[in-house]
């Protein structure tokens, strides 16, 4: 208690955010030492214990280890608790205490809850956790009821299936991309009911819970026509939408002749849909993904690179960000200075922040390439890419590298999986410390560009 009063006093709310992740990783790596919490006979290292803590706080899903062969039964309930954690947001999980307890929350609290959500002002704030937290276990408690009960033709034990259907109802929701199976679902490549509930699951959990909150409310609201869906849902499902459709078509045009060339067209069809919609953040495959073309691994590395939607439980540069760069990028060759979509006009600031965040993940990406070709001298230049976006669009896919990385490799992913989880702006002005408007102003010049 006294360390959280300190970082409340001394930092900014954007500082205060990444201080509080690097305890919700500290105490995630004790739960994942607990005694039993490893089979008999398993010894995980210090670092691959904390590499798995970062992982699952940021919802990755990148692993050094088989999990089916390394944690118990009360290890992978140990993993669940930390998913839930990552996915919900330290904030959240800790309002929700607060709220239990009958805590009053008070101003710094709703600031941290405001950044750590990506909201732009206090009012509503508190309302918005307990909305996310209802409808995030919800999704969770619907979709294990159903796998659970479906999994009882695959598993010998009623326990078992609920063990299962539990843990893929959490993994898909949450986008951890941590399956106990040891072949993530590849396992259920041919049973297409269990791929269309989790890409339902991973939709939920990265579209974004202002758009699910939006979407209760129009469901739930007698006068729908009268309801006005807000301008970030219209961006964020038309992004999501078009990304998905591309992403299908891309990998299921390269593929057909390729690695799906043998596959019935309905299977194919599904490979590409989920793997479409797994590279929001996800991370779990039906599919070797190392078997795809190189066009197609360059294809889900850029999937990866956008990532999910803000205020979502997913990493990457955003799929807001992504759009109003796409936009502004159309609008300035047409002339306008100015972005108008959906009858609304964007904040130039907006336009701004995008692409603070792409130059920046752009740099991060490749920076961190250069130094995991210096100190991975087995993988490819297409593995390390593969990698890095995984790791910082918190997706989870790997190219078969994460067990091969050393010290300094693992770090690094570390690294960008924190960043991803935290957000670029939070983390960027964590850094900057507190800012200061100017005082005066210097005149202003014109600049030749191009």
């Amino acid at each position: 208690m006294g360390t959280a009063k300190d970082i409340n006093k001394r930092s900014t709310p954007f500082q205060a955010i990444v201080s509080y992740y690097f305890i919700a990783i500290a105490i995630s790596f004790i739960l994942l030492r607990l005694p039993g919490v490893h089979k008999d006979g398993v010894h995980v290292s210090l670092l691959d214990s904390l590499f798995t803590a970062v992982s699952a706080v940021s919802v990755t899903g990148l692993t050094v280890f088989d999990i089916s062969e390394t944690y118990s039964v009360f290890g992978i309930i140990m993993l669940l608790v930390v998913l839930q954690l990552g996915a919900i947001g330290i904030m959240s999980l800790g309002t929700f205490v607060w709220l239990i307890v009958g805590k009053k929350i008070g101003l710094r609290e709703r600031q941290l809850i405001m950044v750590d959500h990506n909201q732009y002002n206090l009012s509503g704030v508190v309302n918005l956790i307990k909305e996310i937290i209802k409808i995030l276990f919800l999704i969770e408690a619907v979709g294990a009821m159903i796998l659970t009960l479906y999994f009882t033709q695959y598993y010998d034990s009623f326990k078992e299936s609920v063990l299962h259907g539990v843990f893929t109802a959490i993994s898909a929701t949450t986008n951890g991309g941590f399956d106990i199976t040891g072949r993530s679902l590849a396992v259920y490549a041919d049973d297409y009911f269990v791929q269309t509930i989790n890409m339902i699951l991973i939709t939920l959990g990265a579209i974004g819970f202002p758009v699910l909150i939006e979407i209760k409310y129009f469901l739930l609201n007698k006068e729908q026509k009268r309801f006005r869906f807000s301008l970030f849902t219209k961006i964020t499902t038309t992004t999501y939408a078009a990304l998905f459709v591309v992403g299908t078509l891309g990998i299921l045009i390269v593929e057909s002749f390729n690695a799906f060339k043998d596959m019935s067209w309905h299977k194919m069809l599904f490979a590409s849909m989920f793997h479409s919609v797994s590279t929001r953040s996800a991370g779990l495959t039906t599919f070797d993904v190392s078997k795809f073309t190189e066009t197609t691994d360059i294809f889900l590395s850029f999937m990866m690179f956008i990532g999910a939607s803000p205020s979502s439980v997913g990493g990457g540069i955003r799929t807001t960000t992504f759009a109003i760069a796409v936009l502004f990028l159309i609008n300035f060759a047409r002339g306008k200075d100015e972005i108008q979509v959906f009858g609304r006009e964007i904040y130039l600031i907006d336009v701004y922040r995008s692409y603070v965040v792409i130059i920046l993940a752009s740099t991060m990406v490749l920076v961190s390439t250069m130094i995991l070709l210096l100190t991975e001298k087995s993988a490819t230049l297409l593995q390390i890419i593969f990698e890095i976006t995984s790791a910082f669009g918190t997706c989870g896919m790997s190219l078969g590298i994460t067990t091969d990385l050393s010290s300094p490799g693992k770090v690094i992913i570390m690294i960008l999986m924190f960043v991803g989880r935290v957000g670029l702006i939070s983390f960027l002005y964590s850094l900057g410390g507190k800012g200061e408007k100017p005082k005066y102003h210097y005149p202003k010049e014109r600049v030749i560009i191009g």
